[in-house]
């Protein structure tokens, strides 16, 4: 393999990086623009079938889901991203 052939090599793989990077910047940008979906304990049952109302809350208490609670003391509403959710069971 010859100087220019090693270049051209060279070229062609700095090319492709270029191009591999930009793309997975794109998809990153795309991905920090989605606004996050917050679901409340009975609508995260119904994407996950068969979870119970009582064994997500069980995940929130434990701090295996990451949730925040709206309103104030036992009355407020719990809720749960539903890509932190989608998350967790699919790593199980």
């Amino acid at each position: 393999m010859n100087l220019n052939e090693k270049e051209r090599l060279i070229a062609e793989i700095v090319s492709i990086l270029q191009t591999k990077l930009a793309v997975d910047t794109v998809a990153e940008t795309a991905e920090q623009e989605k606004p996050i979906e917050m679901l409340t304990i009975k609508e995260c049952t119904r994407v996950i079938c068969g979870l119970s109302e009582h064994t997500l809350r069980l995940l929130v208490t434990q701090g295996k889901i990451p949730s925040i609670r709206t309103g104030e003391g036992k009355r407020g509403k719990i809720l749960v991203s539903k890509s932190a959710l989608l998350n967790y069971f699919s790593n199980i």
